[in-house]
């Protein structure tokens, strides 16, 4: 999800809610700690050199069960951000600590936000000689075909 994509979700809200792809709810009294832009410069397996940018946000829960994060407060905290900071329409990272920092990609449902797991990979398979995944068929469907076949009591096995 870029930044435009929340920034268009947020007004519509009443509450806003995350919730870990695991099924599990961020607790209801976090709050936005961060709204920020991250870079990554770095060199792939392959030699490439490559670059990166995200929007972050950081989700802290506090021990501060008065509050409530709104929408509209979010959409203030984003449109500072921008303002001060001049972040781009970049795809939003979410760092949360479940039992350690984790960063999360961000999906909206049509309720509520899922910070989506996110998974290593290689960039540069192609000067790595990473063998591709072979399909995996069920060993039925391999004799299929009654030509190239043997059954019980054939002969040919």
């Amino acid at each position: 999800m870029k930044l435009s994509d929340i920034k268009n979700i947020l007004p519509d809200l009443e509450n806003v809610i995350f919730q870990l792809e695991n099924g599990n709810f961020v607790p209801e009294h976090f709050h936005v700690t961060e709204v920020g832009i991250t870079s990554k410069d770095f060199i792939d397996c392959g030699g490439v050199i490559r670059h990166e940018k995200a929007v972050n946000f950081q989700l802290w829960n506090a021990n501060d069960f008065e509050h409530r994060l709104k929408p509209g407060k979010l959409l203030h905290i984003i449109n500072l951000s921008e303002e001060k900071l001049g972040i781009g329409d970049f795809e939003i990272e979410v760092e949360y600590q479940n039992e350690t920092i984790g960063r999360y990609g961000l999906e909206f449902n049509g309720t509520h936000f899922i910070l989506k797991n996110k998974t290593t990979a290689c960039l540069a398979q192609d000067a790595c000689k990473v063998p591709s995944a072979k399909e995996k068929i069920a060993l039925t469907e391999l004799y299929k075909n009654e030509a190239n076949s043997c059954s019980p009591n054939s002969g040919c096995c």
